[in-house]
């Protein structure tokens, strides 16, 4: 019997990367998942993966950055489900938008899923929320050859900020929620191999620098991170509420 059995979780950005990993990680733990991603035939795709494996899953298409959707969704996956008791506030994008599209997706997105998420909880027998920060919420970045002051001021400015912001959001989730029965915590993966960083990493000589600023001495995996949202997800984590867990080979211990 897993951890998660009889539970229903609703996953963002499930399509690919920590999402993906994530989902199949709840789904294997005995989780009904609903698989959301504003790329649909990605979740769709994640919804595959599981059903092949003899788990339970669906999937709905979700623009994070607009409230009214997230509230939809949670909605749905309560209504064809029977349950709504995990929401992951996962979806997001790297550093490479600008300052409004960052903000939009990465900081009022997860917003739209505490906000929503925690009210709804609250008033069906509670739950757990997990929403995706980074290191980046708790530290400033360095790169190899420093970063080109533009770039810093809309793409990398914008990230720092919506990360940091998430940190605030479930400390204050936490604090608002907890004797409503809906615990709130959030993980700072450091850099994980997926889609979203192979631009990145394809540069050897970033990948060794980046490798080098973590004390394991090697970059993460999404099932890595999905591990622990498993835990946090899970009965075992009781306990824990309004923290931000770094999953990230000891880079903020440095």
């Amino acid at each position: 019997m897993g951890k998660l059995t009889n539970k229903v979780a609703m996953i963002t950005g499930a399509g690919g990367g920590i999402g993906r990993a994530s989902a199949l990680k709840m789904a294997s733990e005995g989780a009904s998942v609903m698989c959301t991603d504003i790329n649909t035939q990605a979740a769709e795709g994640t919804v595959a993966l599981i059903l092949e494996a003899g788990g339970s899953a669906d999937s709905l298409g979700l623009d994070v950055s607009d409230s009214g959707q997230v509230n939809e969704a949670i909605h749905q996956t309560a209504s064809k489900m029977g349950a709504l008791n995990i929401l992951f506030n996962n979806a997001g994008v790297g550093a490479d938008y600008d300052w409004n599209q960052t903000i939009a997706i990465n900081l009022s997105g997860v917003f739209h899923g505490l906000d929503h998420g925690a009210k709804f909880m609250a008033g069906h027998g509670g739950g757990v929320i997990i929403s995706t920060s980074s290191i980046a919420g708790l530290v400033g970045l360095t790169s190899p050859g420093g970063f080109d002051l533009a770039e810093a001021r809309q793409g990398k400015s914008a990230y720092i900020a919506a990360k940091h912001g998430v940190v605030g959001l479930t400390k204050q989730y936490a604090i608002d929620y907890g004797e409503l029965g809906v615990r709130v915590n959030a993980i700072a993966p450091g850099y994980i191999q997926t889609a979203m960083t192979a631009d990145v990493f394809a540069d050897q000589a970033a990948e060794d620098y980046l490798r080098g600023l973590t004390p394991i001495g090697r970059l993460g995996q999404p099932e890595e991170i999905a591990a622990v949202a498993s835990f946090l997800a899970s009965d075992d984590a009781s306990f824990i509420t309004g923290v931000t867990l770094p999953v990230d080979g000891g880079y903020s211990a440095r």
